[in-house]
């Protein structure tokens, strides 16, 4: 069965039934005081009828116009407008929202517990399907984007220690791939209630408290590894290039023993991460 849509109308002007109830007051006031109780009478009833189709819309808003559970309609250009006295009326502003949602501890792919929340920027696109398809929409909101966050947490590595390709896309290093994913969810959970996801990124991202200290260490050791490899990489060049210019340029000829001697060496030097005290040698090279 189709779903039924949202469907813009446009009410009565409410400055004329405004000047029309100004009237009923006057006559009201007439009666009483010209001692016409019936003209009296029938004006402050005419009155009591006409004031509750009053209503205004501000910019960015509108009014869902229903009697007794008919949809009639959704008023958005802003102005004084009136109705029908039996409308209900329900308020529903269009504008932009920001949703900060709450920090929750979830598990990433690799079951580690961490702690997320994410940045959401939405507004009503559908009036009828904010108000009558879902029960309260500003509500499924909240409930929706703490699933969605869930999800999506476990979809993704919190980080990829290990550098496997199945892993090229963490929670910590693929945020732009992690938002476009958390906003397409987003967007297909509250379409159902009109809803128009304007942005969704990730606020706030790190390991549990239970487990924040053992990855900071696994972090800083991870660091250290990956800057000794370039250390070591980097001094294996420079030796190779010293023993190169010295052998092309015959300035010294080694055997192997004082060849490993000197590449040892300078290997202790280069890779050393405290300053090495240099021993002359008076001697020979071989003493």
């Amino acid at each position: 069965m189709k779903l039924a849509e949202e469907k813009n109308v446009t009410t009565s002007s409410g400055y004329f039934y405004l000047f029309v109830a100004l009237l009923f007051l006057a006559g009201a006031i007439a009666g009483f005081a010209m001692k016409l109780l019936p003209v009296a009478i029938l004006s402050v009833l005419l009155l009591i009828l006409v004031a509750p189709g009053f209503f205004y819309i501000n910019p960015n808003g509108s009014r869902v116009l229903t009697l007794f559970g008919d949809y009639k309609g959704t008023v958005k250009k802003n102005g004084l407008y009136w109705a029908n006295p039996f409308y209900t009326k329900q308020k529903i502003s269009l504008r932009a929202r920001n949703f900060d949602s709450e920090r929750v501890k979830v598990n990433d792919k690799l079951g580690n517990p961490i702690m997320i929340s994410v940045i959401l920027v939405w507004k009503v696109q559908d009036t009828f399907k904010a108000a009558f398809e879902v029960d309260n929409y500003e509500n499924f909101v909240r409930v929706q984007t703490d699933a969605a966050v869930r999800k999506m947490a476990g979809l993704y590595p919190y980080d990829d220690w290990e550098d496997h390709d199945d892993y090229r896309i963490t929670l910590r290093s693929g945020m732009t791939e992690v938002n476009e994913a958390l906003e397409k969810e987003l967007s297909e959970r509250l379409e159902i209630a009109g809803i128009e996801v304007m942005e969704a990124r990730i606020g706030y991202l790190a390991y549990a408290e239970e487990i924040a200290s053992a990855m900071l260490k696994r972090q800083q050791a991870t660091a250290i590894i990956s800057a000794r490899e370039k250390i070591v990489e980097g001094a294996v060049g420079m030796v190779e290039n010293a023993l190169s210019e010295l052998s092309e340029k015959d300035i010294v000829t080694f055997d192997q023993d004082k060849k490993a001697t000197m590449v040892s060496n300078l290997m202790v030097v280069l890779c050393s991460d405290k300053e090495v005290t240099p021993v002359v040698n008076t001697g020979s090279l071989y003493q």
